[in-house]
């Protein structure tokens, strides 16, 4: 059914398309014709971060900014989706067009810039989802006129509102659309940071009786030295998690295309290699009881197992939803259940 809607889609603006396609799934899985879009995927418990997970395909964030779609996309057959960013006031984010398709390299860039209605609205519309299919991550972030050294308290606030309601929450600290955060991925101000968060999730930890996971996401332009410089510190400061990667600023893998200049982070096919190579050193250099989500370029089943075979738990995608549509969901779970099964991806 999604290969009859593409290309209706591909006509749009990209972010038009975005809204009327989620505005699409709500309807069809308040109808009960979810089933139309996808067969879901047969079970693959996964166990990591102490949750059982369906199956170990997840929605990236990025796709249900405020959270409004959640049983809809879970209805798709995710085993988990994690929405956001939030921050915690609204912002509109940056000015439009802001979201660009590559159809000739299976890739998208934009420079959305955390467009959201704040997480208040996020936490309602969370909290009226049922969330009977999988499990649920929110990811949080800063607004841009916080300053850096104030950035902990935005995540503090956005952190004591969703942890009652998260089953795993991500720290994002890697998108390339809001001027300056990339530079809290550095040691001295990841370990502030993260520490920090550390110290109040253990505090809301006893408030609430339940101990949330807290992950943490990170770019895939670091250096070496700074991917071995965030497994130091995220080793040292025992986060539970880490999301391996957001977009890149690399424009290499798409020279000389029309739209190549655009500002914003690139998604899709072309990052696949480069987030696959930094989830691999980081994995390295992490303790081996951190578990990875691998995201980043996964368009096939053969991508998903990939990242497995990388060092992943778990794997994630959104471009690949746009390009593939929802069959893709049951495509990664295959190829990642004849991995566990030892067969050919």
């Amino acid at each position: 059914m999604y290969g009859l809607a593409r290309p209706f889609l591909f006509h749009m603006d990209a972010e038009r398309a975005h809204d009327l396609g989620l505005r699409g799934l709500e309807t069809a899985w308040r109808l009960g014709l979810n089933p139309l879009l996808s067969g879901r995927p047969k079970p693959l418990p996964t166990r990591v971060l102490g949750l059982e997970f369906p199956n170990p395909v997840g929605c990236a964030a990025g796709l249900d900014k405020d959270g409004a779609h959640v049983d809809a996309l879970l209805g798709l057959g995710f085993g988990f989706v994690e929405v956001g960013t939030t921050t915690p006031r609204p912002q509109a984010g940056n000015p439009r067009p802001r979201m660009f398709r590559l159809p000739e390299h299976q890739a998208v860039i934009n420079r959305l810039g955390f467009n959201n209605r704040g997480v208040d609205t996020l936490v309602r519309n969370v909290e009226r989802a049922r969330r009977r299919h999988g499990l649920l991550g929110i990811n949080i972030g800063k607004n841009r006129d916080t300053p850096n050294e104030r950035a902990h308290e935005d995540y503090l606030f956005c952190l004591e509102r969703v942890y009652p309601l998260a089953d795993y929450v991500t720290v994002n600290i890697s998108s390339p659309n809001t001027a300056g955060l990339r530079e809290l991925q550095e040691e001295n101000a990841l370990r502030r940071l993260v520490g920090t968060l550390r110290e109040a999730q253990e505090t809301l930890a006893g408030k609430h009786g339940k101990r949330v996971p807290m992950l943490v996401k990170i770019a895939p332009d670091l250096s070496d030295e700074d991917v071995d410089a965030c497994g130091r510190v995220l080793t040292d400061l025992q986060v539970d998690g880490v999301i391996a990667t957001n977009t890149t600023t690399d424009r290499l893998p798409v020279e000389g295309h029309p739209l190549a200049g655009e500002a914003g982070g690139l998604s899709g096919a072309p990052l696949y290699g480069k987030s696959t190579a930094v989830l691999r050193r980081l994995r390295s250099r992490l303790d081996p009881a951190v578990p990875m989500i691998g995201v980043g370029g996964i368009l096939r089943g053969a991508d998903a197992a990939g990242k497995i075979t990388a060092g992943a738990r778990l794997v994630q995608f959104y471009t690949g939803l746009v390009y593939r549509g929802p069959d893709l969901i049951g495509e990664c779970v295959d190829a990642i259940r004849r991995l566990r099964e030892g067969a050919p991806a």
